[in-house]
């Protein structure tokens, strides 16, 4: 039976009971920040550049996540790598980074880490301490963060600013993303009804629909992507995220919407799209060039616009913000379909 999207439970408290593992764990996402950040203090201390590296390879899941906030500013090449082996030229002149929070035992990960250590690169692993990732990594040339939570973002946090330490990345302020997802768990509650919470507000936006999400700068992009992945899993449903080129030719592609269908026809119609911008407040012509494109071509099919914004913060503080606003916005989805199994 294919699940039908009930608003009422976006407010029933046995409902939002059912999924509090999952709501509580996204609110608990500041604490883990500024946990993380304690954890690996005493290690950050203890980082001292040593003239900077040739090339910077940052290896794992989020390696691209560190790649759109460093690119701007590092100094020297970055490369997020996502191959099985580290790239031919790595060597005892580059840096490797290399974030596993959940410990991962991925064996393009534990083979980078192998390499790194055999070709003498200098290595940053971000890892559970007592893991075979960290055992792998040991060496003159290595730092292990510890992380302690399992949680990327939290990590990716720690290092970023190792890597400012070293003089490769931008200012991070970690109490500033702490207590901007802090605020996303605040408004965010599920004891606050849909008319004062926005993300209740955008499961109902699209809780009939299919989801086309577009960020427009890297940042952006990757929270869309990120979403598209949450709404899959809490729902079972497609979601999609791409780029505006890719975006355009699908929404010139939708039929217009039937004025003279019957609301009430027991046959249901099938999902439209909904776009769902997914705004950091980059301020780029080429942005608003892609978002001025895409709003014609939805709006031209009959296709509603919805936002997820924030104009406030660091880059990383506004993407930690969009990040959670849309993950607790996934986890009402799949509680109003009720799809949504909470780990227990």
């Amino acid at each position: 039976m294919t699940p039908v999207f009930d608003d009422s439970r976006l407010d029933d408290p046995e409902v939002l009971a059912s999924i509090d593992p999952v709501l509580r764990r996204l609110a608990e996402t500041g604490a883990r920040v500024r946990r993380e950040v304690d954890a690996s203090a005493v290690r950050l201390l203890a980082l001292e550049p040593d003239g900077r590296p040739r090339a910077v390879v940052a290896v794992g899941p989020d390696a691209r996540l560190l790649r759109a906030v460093l690119e701007p500013w590092c100094p020297v090449p970055f490369v997020a790598w996502s191959g099985p082996r580290l790239p031919g030229w790595t060597g005892a002149l580059d840096l490797v980074v290399v974030l596993a929070p959940g410990g991962e035992r991925d064996p393009g990960v534990l083979g980078a880490v192998s390499e790194a250590v055999r070709r003498g690169s200098t290595l940053l692993v971000a890892c559970d301490e007592h893991s075979e990732l960290a055992d792998l990594a040991a060496g003159r040339h290595t730092t292990v963060l510890p992380v302690v939570t399992g949680d990327a973002l939290p990590a990716t946090v720690a290092v970023l600013r190792a890597l400012r330490r070293l003089g490769l990345g931008p200012e991070v302020d970690a109490d500033e993303v702490a207590d901007a997802l802090d605020a996303v768990a605040a408004s965010s509650s599920p004891f606050l009804d849909l008319a004062q919470n926005p993300a209740k507000e955008l499961a109902l936006a699209i809780g009939d629909d299919l989801p086309l999400l577009w960020g427009g700068s890297v940042l952006a992009a990757r929270v869309a992507r990120r979403l598209a992945e949450s709404v899959r899993a809490a729902t079972g449903r497609a979601a999609l995220a791409d780029a505006a080129d890719h975006l355009v030719p699908l929404l010139e592609q939708v039929a217009p919407r039937d004025l003279f269908a019957d609301p009430f026809d027991d046959v249901p119609s099938p999902a439209r799209p909904v776009l769902v911008v997914v705004d950091d407040g980059a301020d780029d012509p080429a942005v608003r060039e892609d978002l001025g494109r895409l709003r014609a071509a939805a709006g031209s099919a009959g296709v509603r616009v919805e936002e997820l914004a924030v104009d406030r913060g660091s880059e990383l503080a506004r993407y930690a913000t969009l990040l959670t606003r849309g993950s607790y916005a996934a986890a009402y989805l799949g509680a109003a379909l009720g799809t949504l199994v909470a780990d227990v």
